[in-house]
């Protein structure tokens, strides 16, 4: 899942949250190296959080809802 964060310079940066697959690895460098290769330089993540699990709906959405206010939660911490 991506979203939007606060940031002081350009207002907004994208963040992702990543669940990798059991026994996969990645690093925040190289899924940053990986997109920054083949995305816009607007749409590409400035910053990687990896997770154990997304929050989903009944319905099986992603409640980025929930990662925005974790993320409030954390840039006040």
């Amino acid at each position: 899942a991506v979203i939007g964060v606060p940031d002081k310079e350009c207002g907004e940066e994208v963040k992702a949250f990543i669940v990798l697959n059991k026994g996969a690895q990645a690093t925040e460098d190289g899924i940053i190296g990986w997109a920054k290769e083949r995305m816009a330089a607007y749409k590409y993540p400035r910053m990687v959080e990896f997770v154990e699990e997304l929050p989903m709906s009944a319905t099986g959405k992603i409640l980025k809802k929930e990662l925005r206010k974790k993320e409030a939660e954390n840039m006040k911490s």
